[in-house]
């Protein structure tokens, strides 16, 4: 079973920026896609952003031009670069990782990072 470590998150002013990483337990996996979700307080988990083959990235309308999702597939790590953060991007972020092993599809879910943005 591959477990996700996160970290980076923490607290921040309204405008400032942090970065967050997963990194997944296990190397040589093959992950088709990476990702972070988010879930705010008295909301249901949603997307943030993926990436996936050939670096193709999908975003959430309200993070589109402040966010941005990268990986090093070598390491079996992918990062959050969150820009011009917002007091309602205040959230418990999660990694995500769908991946194959043994010819089998498998996910992962990180077990969360809190990120809050003062005003």
């Amino acid at each position: 079973q591959v477990q996700l470590a996160e970290s980076g998150g923490g607290l921040v002013q309204a405008g400032g920026s942090l970065r967050l990483s997963c990194a997944a337990s296990r190397s040589g996996l093959s992950i088709n896609t990476m990702a972070w979700y988010r879930r705010a307080p008295g909301r249901q988990r949603d997307m943030v952003a993926t990436i996936a083959g050939g670096d193709s990235t999908n975003y959430a309308d309200s993070m589109m031009g402040r966010f941005t999702i990268s990986r090093d597939v070598a390491e079996n790590t992918w990062y959050l670069q969150m820009n011009s953060l917002k007091p309602e991007d205040t959230a418990v972020y999660y990694c995500y990782a769908e991946y194959t092993f043994l010819r089998h599809l498998f996910d992962a879910w990180g077990q969360g990072t809190l990120v809050t943005v003062s005003s």
